[in-house]
């Protein structure tokens, strides 16, 4: 630019009239050299306002940045700064996006930025050379190993896949709780999280910073991966793992450029990672605010969402979604640790070793070595369906696009036939909605009956037996529970696998023929009689309208079993009960334990007391004057005390040992008291679904969703999912009489037409709008009152002249509805 003197006679001077004009390029040269030899600058002109030394020095620094940048192998949070300050002293930023561009595409550089001590990092000529030495040929052996093996896709989903491999569960249930801190101790690592955070908030501010970001991470992934695949670099250097940790910091990978370019195959590098690394990766993840791990989360919601929608049109079978879904799991694993509190195993039987006929036939049982486990919660020492109050709802982590789309009869068969070379959504059930995983256990279900058909047809030619392919029950109405109680207790001592055949039920005297509406009839009686107060197997809380165990209850054992078979067979068999427990009762069929928590709605009034006596600030042991022993009455009102401890009449409670109470207590309540009752239930349940994915995808809340059904009844759902036969349409004036009749109704009187017309009073899984629901014609007006078949879902309706008459004979129809018979 010169001194503005037009008349300068300094020969280095832009301004004198000889000057040769330069380059940008020669003038950084130049400048560097009149640097180096202090050369006097010239006197400032009025005409100009010249800069002083100090901005000749900074001018000097830039261009040396410019072109000394190569040098730097690595950043640090100073670094960045001292860089970002002389850029935006020049308003030229290209030499910091540079230096960006270099470090966050090389492994190597990216391994080592960001360190907490900077001690650790020895000259930068030195520490180099070293990285290299780690992987001598680093390219070649690349090439080598790509050109081995080009057709590397499938083998991808065969290592990620490892993640689902089945593994034998624990056989026994532990005694007392007991704290789950995971095994690989406190997460150190070698990087400096918050300053990556502040680098992150610092630059992202600038666009052209964000898009060095994000083309650094495409260059990046590739070699990330071929590490990973090949070389095992995180065997020779776990701080390899910096380089996850450093890029998922940046808050932009939710944007659309980041979703198409980058994501999806840093997803899969992630995916490569070995079990300790995902393991240490979680446990560094768990330790973040909420905002870290939901922000981390949705970014790979939308991912996967993208992928779905947009990527693939609606496809979910691409290589790059079961990289996405590992990943969502591994903040899925995050989220739930930080509140895991209590671990307690499953109750399972050991495995025979006898040779059965089955096996000799080729048709082994599956899932004979337990229910599947999680590599990942087995590394890390815990169930995450074992927490109770995680910092993200299970809810956040369902993707309802994919849901969607998902086409659950091939996911299903990845599943269960090649799970070891195919991935599964369902070995990641968290993303899926209830409704989804209800369809694939449907799927489970109506397989398992079809092999048990073939299994009895082979029993049959082998062994000259009848043939009885179904699980047949005669009952009468008036003595239901003595003959189901006959029956299924003679299958389950005989043949507990013809427990697993398709349920037909007969009522004697009725002509009614099952085709699924008897069957919800059978389960709904075989429940009133059961749940009867006057029987005493269970007590009925007026304020919660919940039932429990009767711990004092002299009925035997065989009743409690054919409770929990009937349970069973009514998730095997896709019925709806009405069936009122607390949360705690599935908790506990899922091999959990209750404790002090799952008193607030099992016995609410106990849980405000021991809360109260938590929370009381005075003296415990003088103002309440508590033991270790309790007092119960029995079955005739006589007390009976039960010592929590030994000696329990003579240790008080005080502010010391009372949480230790409130833990007995609460493991006495729920436990042990009820123990010979709830072992003979969960008996019964087991033996249906004990070969059922029931327990490796559902929570137990969704198992409570799965048997009830939904007390949530959304009727103008129902109107639209609606079919009509037989010459009604929707816009048929009866048909509207109808609906307006049906949407006066009171709740009661609902609840009345869906026993009528489907078999019970709850909505499925995923609400009436999943209930195919059927409304034909039956005739001109007529007195006749409308029918129904409960085993289709189809009400029978008369085209009644009135809308007063329609609602009369609905209403008499509804009310005295019992019994079967053939029209």
């Amino acid at each position: 630019e010169g001194c503005g003197n037009g008349a300068c006679t300094n020969e280095l001077c832009a301004s004198c009239l000889g000057f040769q004009p330069l380059d940008h390029n020669a003038a950084a040269i130049r400048a560097l050299e009149l640097y180096k030899i202090n050369t006097k600058l010239c006197d400032l002109h009025p005409s100009a306002a010249f800069p002083d030394n100090n901005s000749i020095k900074m001018v000097a620094h830039y261009f040396s940045l410019l072109y000394l940048c190569p040098e730097v192998h690595y950043l640090t949070e100073e670094k960045v700064y001292e860089i970002l300050s002389i850029c935006e002293g020049k308003k030229d930023y290209s030499p910091l996006i540079r230096v960006i561009g270099r470090i966050f595409s090389s492994t190597d550089g990216l391994v080592q930025s960001f360190r907490k001590d900077k001690e650790q990092h020895p000259n930068t000529k030195e520490q180099h050379p070293n990285t290299k030495e780690q992987h001598p040929n680093t390219k070649e052996q690349r090439k080598t190993h790509q050109a081995k093996d080009e057709d590397k896709d499938e083998d991808d989903k065969e290592r990620t896949t490892a993640m689902e491999q089945e593994s034998e569960a624990s056989a026994s249930m532990e005694g007392a709780t007991g704290s789950t801190e995971n095994r690989l101790g406190p997460v150190e690592v070698s990087v400096d999280i918050e300053a990556v955070r502040r680098v992150y908030n610092r630059l992202l501010s600038n666009e052209k910073m964000e898009s060095a970001f994000l083309n650094a991470l495409v260059y990046l992934t590739p070699n990330v991966e071929l590490d990973l695949t090949y070389l095992d670099v995180y065997d020779t250097n776990p701080d390899y793992l910096n380089i996850f940790i450093i890029v998922m910091e940046n808050s932009s990978l939710h944007s659309p450029e980041y979703l198409e370019m980058a994501m999806p195959l840093f997803c899969k590098c992630m995916s490569k990672l070995p079990l300790p690394a995902l393991a240490k990766l979680t446990c560094l993840w768990s330790q973040y605010s909420v905002e870290h791990i939901r922000r981390m989360m949705e970014t790979f919601q939308q991912l996967i969402t993208y992928t779905v929608t947009v990527l693939f049109h609606g496809s979910v079978r691409n290589v790059f979604n079961l990289a996405l879904s590992m990943s969502v799991k591994y903040c899925y694993g995050s989220g739930k640790l930080f509140f895991l509190k209590f671990k307690f195993n499953q109750e399972e039987e050991p495995p025979s070793s006898e040779l059965t006929l089955q096996e000799l036939l080729g048709e082994e049982r599956r899932n004979k070595n337990g229910p599947r486990v999680d590599p990942l919660e087995k590394e890390l020492g815990i169930r995450t369906l074992d927490c109770r109050r995680p910092l993200i709802p299970f809810e956040e982590f369902v993707n309802e696009p994919l849901n969607d789309v998902l086409e659950m009869d091939k996911d299903f068969t990845f599943f269960k036939v090649d799970s070891e070379s195919k991935f599964s959504f369902q070995s990641c059930p968290f993303i899926l909605n209830a409704c989804t995983k209800s369809l694939g256990l449907y799927y489970d279900n109506r397989i398992s009956m079809y092999s048990e058909r073939r299994i009895t047809a082979l029993y049959s030619l082998v062994q000259g037996q009848q043939l009885n392919p179904y699980l047949r029950l005669k009952v009468r109405r008036d003595h239901i529970i003595d003959d189901a109680l006959v029956r299924l207790e003679m299958i389950a001592i005989e043949n507990p696998a013809d427990l697993r055949k398709q349920l037909f039920v007969e009522f004697e005297g009725e002509q009614g023929v099952d085709e699924g509406g008897v069957s919800k009839e059978f389960f709904q009686l075989v429940l009133e009689e059961m749940f009867n107060p006057d029987i005493g197997m269970f007590t009925y809380d007026e304020f919660t309208k919940l039932f429990w165990f009767n711990p004092p209850s002299l009925e035997n054992e065989a009743q409690f079993t054919l409770i929990g078979i009937v349970l069973g067979l009514a998730i095997y068999n896709n019925c709806i009960l009405d069936v009122h427990f607390p949360m705690v009762v599935y908790r506990k069929l899922m091999g959990k334990k209750g404790t002090y928590l799952d008193l607030t709605d099992s016995h609410p009034v106990q849980y405000q007391s021991l809360k109260e006596l938590l929370d009381y600030e005075g003296d415990v042991e003088e103002d309440m004057m508590i033991t270790f022993q309790i007092s119960q009455t029995d079955l005739f009102g006589d007390p009976i005390t039960y010592d929590l401890k030994e000696n329990g009449d003579k240790i008080p409670v005080s502010v010391d040992n009372r949480k230790e109470f409130v833990s007995l207590y609460s493991d006495y309540i729920l436990n042990k008291s009820v123990e010979r009752q709830f072992k003979a239930f969960r008996r019964g349940f087991q033996m249906v679904t004990n070969e059922s994915p029931l327990k490796c995808l559902f929570r137990p809340e969704e198992v409570e969703l799965l048997i009830c059904g939904s007390r949530n009844l959304d009727f103008h759902a129902l109107e639209e999912t609606t079919e009509y036969d037989g010459g009604y349409n929707k816009d048929c004036h009866i048909i509207k009489d109808f609906w307006e009749t049906v949407h006066s109704f009171g709740e009661e009187d609902k609840r009345l037409f869906l026993q009528f017309t489907t078999g019970t009073d709850r909505a499925p899984v995923g609400g009436l709008g999943k209930l195919k629901m059927i409304i034909a014609k039956n005739g001109p007006d007529t007195d006749r009152l409308p029918t129904s078949h409960t085993c289709f879902n189809a009400l029978l309706l008369p085209e009644y002249d009135t809308k007063e008459k329609l609602k009369e004979r609905l209403l008499k129809a509804i009310t005295y509805a019992k019994g079967f018979g053939m029209l």
